[in-house]
């Protein structure tokens, strides 16, 4: 084991003393103010909708001390979240030359690295580290949005190897997180093929072009019910404990069976929400991005119902197929449709069964569809192969940390 020098973080790298500028105009000019959704879960900046600005002149006044330096990195310490392990996780990000000028509001914090004592790569991934993570967690403040500060980080800890190990185990971890960027990009270019294998065969859904048959409702062409309600009062009846699916676990396109709940249920209410295969799953709604998000269920667990927050869709139209339908329902037609029926109240929306019920099917020629289906398929093959990669690197990459900030790597 590789002996590391315990530091206070104050002395292994700068950080500036006090919160950021407070005090912004929301304009279309002058130097550009930082924020928190500027920096993004990638760990890049994006500057493009920033609207919060400060003068020149102001800052040449006041702030000046707060303008930031081409390399320097910038966490968020408002705007955070915390993982299921119940440790915070910011985000950070390296600052670009043409980027700048740049300066920071109260909600970030920029680092520099102590020359011969500390590299700022090493920092970027030991403030995503257990070891970090776990410390900073302690020490955060408030209630409706929790935050930290340059004070906070004054009490945190660092063990530091020597320079050359930093920037040995930067390498290896920035290699192996380059190499998980690149699965996931594969796998949405490989999304975006099917996107576009869709219009290129049924044409732009919104308008109909190709002039398919929509004279018909999803009601129409298919039963659909809600799921069992959690919490419920089963008065002492005969029950059996089932897995279920919930909200978190269906996806765009796809199921997360990472995590599998079960409930209580009547054996009346097993058969009435017992998924089969073939059965479209689509959730009530959240965020308005994610009005229609729902996949198809291929028989993943011999027995599995949903809850309230699923409608389960089951074809009774023997002229649609159900990957075709998965993808008209999560289509640019079926979007705008949700959207303008939804019921919206502060950034959540949400469809109920009656306008789900609504929605106006297409019904292109059973063949088509079925092309379409098979050439869905080899894509998804292809996604498979590319997730189970991306799997082993994410394992791969939290091995590396663990050992890398235990001084075993």
């Amino acid at each position: 084991m590789k002996s590391n020098k315990s530091l206070p973080l104050s002395e292994a790298y700068w950080f500036q003393e006090g919160p950021g500028v407070r005090k912004w105009q929301f304009t279309d000019s002058g130097i550009k103010l930082l924020n928190v959704g500027n920096i993004e879960k990638n760990g890049t900046l994006n500057l493009e909708k920033t609207d919060r600005h400060l003068s020149k002149e102001e800052v040449a006044q006041k702030y000046s001390h707060f303008l930031v330096d081409e390399g320097d990195l910038v966490i968020a310490s408002s705007g955070i979240s915390f993982d299921d392990d119940g440790l915070l996780r910011t985000r950070g990000a390296f600052v670009e030359k043409h980027q700048l000028p740049l300066c920071l509001n109260t909600s970030t914090i920029r680092f520099k690295a102590v020359e011969g004592i500390s590299e700022l790569s090493f920092l970027r991934f030991w403030l995503d580290s257990r070891e970090f993570r776990s410390q900073i967690t302690k020490l955060v403040t408030g209630s409706a949005q929790q935050n930290f500060g340059p004070s906070h980080l004054k009490a945190i800890k660092i063990k530091l190897p020597p320079i050359a190990e930093q920037k040995r185990i930067a390498e290896i971890l920035d290699r192996t997180q380059s190499l998980i960027s690149k699965r996931k990009e594969a796998i949405a270019k490989l999304d975006t093929l099917t996107q576009s294998i869709f219009l290129e065969m049924f044409g732009d859904p919104v308008i109909n072009p190709k002039g398919w048959n929509e004279d018909k409702t999803l009601g129409e062409v298919a039963d659909i019910v809600s799921g069992i309600t959690k919490g419920r009062k089963l008065n002492g009846q005969s029950v059996r404990e089932v897995p279920y699916l919930a909200v978190v676990n269906v996806q765009d396109h796809k199921l997360d069976l990472s995590v599998i709940k079960t409930i209580e249920a009547k054996e009346d209410e097993i058969e009435r929400y017992r998924l089969q295969v073939n059965d479209l799953v689509l959730t009530e709604g959240g965020d308005p991005d994610k009005l229609g998000r729902g996949t198809i269920w291929h028989g993943e667990l011999p027995e599995c119902i949903h809850q309230n927050h699923i409608f389960r869709v089951r074809i009774k139209l023997n002229e649609l197929h159900p990957r075709f339908l998965m993808w008209l329902i999560g289509s640019k037609r079926g979007k705008s449709y949700f959207l303008k029926s939804a019921k919206q109240t502060t950034g959540i929306a949400s469809i109920n069964m009656t306008q789900l019920k609504g929605f106006p099917v297409l019904i292109p020629p059973l063949q088509l569809q079925k092309e379409f289906a098979q050439r869905v398929e080899a894509v998804e093959k292809l996604k498979a192969t590319h997730r189970a990669s991306l799997s082993q690197l994410e394992a791969l990459f939290a091995s590396l940390q663990h050992r890398a900030f235990r001084g075993e790597l």
